[in-house]
């Protein structure tokens, strides 16, 4: 199972499946991570936390525990 977490900067993937529970997974279908949806994988913080993506047109930064919820193919 490949998560958002392993991805490496520049690559595009595709969502395949959220994980996680209650509010942090509501939070990041807010976001506008939903299955289905293209990530590209612009930057990642020195000591890997956070990750900065490009989703929907717009930029947004993960903390690597939001990013491991996110399974990707």
């Amino acid at each position: 199972m490949k998560t958002l977490k392993d991805v490496k900067v520049g690559e595009t993937v595709k969502v395949e499946k959220l994980h996680g529970e209650g509010a942090v997974r509501r939070r990041i279908m807010d976001m506008g991570v939903t299955k289905g949806v293209e990530i590209y994988v612009r930057k990642v913080a020195p000591l890997g936390d956070p990750v900065e993506i490009t989703v929907r047109g717009y930029e947004l930064s993960l903390r690597k525990d939001e990013a491991d919820c996110i399974q990707v193919a």
